[in-house]
């Protein structure tokens, strides 16, 4: 009888595992590819070579300042791990709202029109996930950060990208804007400074934009996670446009520029309306951000900012020391003005981006990103990031001078 059983059980399992798991997932998810900047981060380190130089991932070399880790600790130490409020700390929420004021003239009401999120990659999701539905169209000025294309699709929305070229500086044009334009298009995503290329566009760029958005009712979510990362003047942010305000959903968060990248804090700032369908969202997924991030957070505004300028300035010097190291070993670079990302034309070489890639890890151990991975208009550049130390970045620079020599 017991081995009756057994056969039962055995021919049951088989039936059960007769296809292959893979064919249970949504079909969204199998058609999305894994991140380009990641597989080549993973690249670097497989190769397990000590001596690779890598330029990928867009994490500066900073270490948080001190007295943001010690607020954390101190707040660790005074039992503070419990939930907070779903849309944050309602202090870390004033002080937000004080800060994007103070810096970028934008004024929110921190009760109703802010929600803290697990960095800014949550917000983008909380954004996409509100306003997006199967069949409408969200445009997306590319070169540009990877997910906001895979997160459109898993909400059913089409993604439509917009080409920038380097002609413009990588600058949104009106006239390219406007021939992508169909009576679906609903949402309009923008990243300025822009990831990868480190353009920005200006209050004189932003206002044939606007113009656009207002008559053709479109939404904006801003993506200004590099908005302290401008070189040239200060950064616009879209929302202080006139009317734009209520148009705009403004993503920010502490991973850039105050060097907070492993701690994932984030914000998402708009009308209280679609703050209020994200919050939604947040409370079934998240609950809330981690008390100890924001804890480290607040004290980052409080009295983080003269750092995170000093790491600005350090930022803006190399920027300078990379653009003339790339012009002058061959390869033309339009001059970044925002972020921390150099965009140099490899066309010349004959080598598409991703051979280009491949090989100079391969042969010159340095880690770069092919430019394709970020969408129309990237192929024939590399990405490279310029926060790390000036000792790497000219052994980098010298590296790929003498890999292109040899090709």
């Amino acid at each position: 009888m017991k081995e009756q059983e057994q056969v039962q059980v055995q021919v049951q399992v088989q039936v059960q595992t007769s296809k292959p798991m893979s064919d249970y997932l949504n079909p969204m998810v199998r058609a999305i590819p894994p991140s380009g900047i990641r597989r080549f981060f993973d690249m670097a380190n497989a190769s397990k070579d000590k001596d690779v130089i890598t330029l990928g991932v867009g994490e500066p070399d900073f270490v948080t300042p001190w007295h943001v880790r010690d607020a954390a600790v101190y707040g660790l130490e005074r039992g503070r791990t419990s939930y907070t409020a779903n849309a944050g700390m309602i202090e870390l929420r004033e002080a937000i709202t004080e800060y994007l004021y103070t810096r970028f003239q934008l004024e929110y009401d921190p009760e109703h029109e802010v929600i803290v999120t697990i960095g800014g990659s949550e917000a983008i999701d909380l954004a996409l996930r509100a306003l997006v539905g199967p069949g409408d169209e969200v445009l997306i000025p590319e070169p540009t950060y990877l997910p906001y294309s895979p997160l459109s699709m898993l909400n059913g929305g089409v993604a439509v990208p917009v080409e920038t070229k380097p002609e413009h500086q990588f600058k949104l044009q009106a006239e390219d804007l406007m021939a992508k334009l169909t009576p679906r298009s609903k949402v309009l995503i923008l990243c300025y400074p822009s990831n990868p290329t480190g353009g920005i566009m200006s209050y004189e760029d932003w206002l044939p934009i606007a113009k656009i958005v207002e008559e053709h009712d479109l939404i904006v979510i801003s993506d200004e996670i590099y908005a302290e990362l401008t070189y040239e003047g200060r950064h616009v942010s879209f929302a202080s446009l006139p009317n734009m305000k209520e148009r705009t959903i403004v993503v920010s968060g502490f991973s850039k520029a105050f060097a907070m990248t492993g701690w994932r804090m984030g914000y998402v700032c708009g009308h209280p309306d679609l703050i209020s369908a994200m919050l939604k969202i947040h409370q079934y997924t998240v609950m809330c951000a981690p008390i100890m991030g924001q804890i480290a957070a607040l004290e980052a505004l409080r009295n983080g900012i003269e750092e995170m300028e000093k790491m600005v300035e350090s930022y803006n010097r190399r920027r300078r020391l990379v653009v003339e190291g790339f012009r002058q070993i061959g390869l033309p670079c339009h001059e970044p003005q925002g972020a921390f990302y150099a965009f140099p034309d490899i066309r010349g070489t004959g080598l598409t981006s991703e051979e280009f890639a491949q090989r100079l890890l391969r042969e010159a151990k340095v880690a770069v990103v092919p430019g394709h991975v970020f969408g129309l208009g990237g192929e024939g550049f590399i990405r490279c990031s310029y926060a790390t130390s000036v000792n790497q970045l000219l052994e980098a620079i010298e590296r790929i001078g003498s890999f292109i020599q040899k090709i």
